[in-house]
């Protein structure tokens, strides 16, 4: 196999994990559970169901694809949450974060840094709250919790 070959090979493996990913988000950004009132794509609301935790992330009352930005460590920092829930009563935050490979390990310090950065910037808005970060493993649909350190 040439260079040029591993790296087009590279490329091509690439590009078909980003389009998988960026499909699994689509679908994903779409689907609420609430009960027996439930909207988007079948196959996903089953699977989601079949974990309680799984399902009150998806709850009518979480937001998709949402903005945040900020400065840590005097850098600044703009990124794109998943799906996050945002409770006023109980002063709770729930951050969800889709990931897509089918390894848990390859980057995982890379996605714990990632949602680490969503509670940081969360914590300047609402710093009187309890934050939760989750990932949810698109391949075998298992929830992850990731420790969020102290803020």
């Amino acid at each position: 196999m040439t260079a040029l070959h591993k790296i087009l090979q590279t490329y091509q493996n690439t590009s078909r994990a980003t389009a998988t990913g960026t499909k699994m988000h689509a679908r994903l950004q779409r689907v609420f559970i609430d009960g027996s009132n439930t909207t988007g794509d079948a196959d996903l609301i089953s699977k989601i169901s079949q974990n309680h935790e799984i399902a009150y992330l998806f709850a009518p009352s979480s937001q998709t694809e949402v903005p945040i930005a900020g400065i840590i460590n005097s850098k600044f920092i703009s990124r794109r949450i998943d799906r996050l829930i945002i409770d006023d009563q109980k002063k709770v935050i729930k951050i969800l974060d889709y990931k897509t490979d089918t390894s848990h390990d390859t980057y995982h310090d890379i996605y714990v840094a990632q949602i680490r950065e969503y509670a940081s910037l969360l914590h300047a808005i609402y710093p009187d709250y309890k934050i939760t970060g989750y990932i949810l493993w698109t391949h075998d649909f298992s929830l992850e919790k990731v420790t969020i350190k102290s803020l």
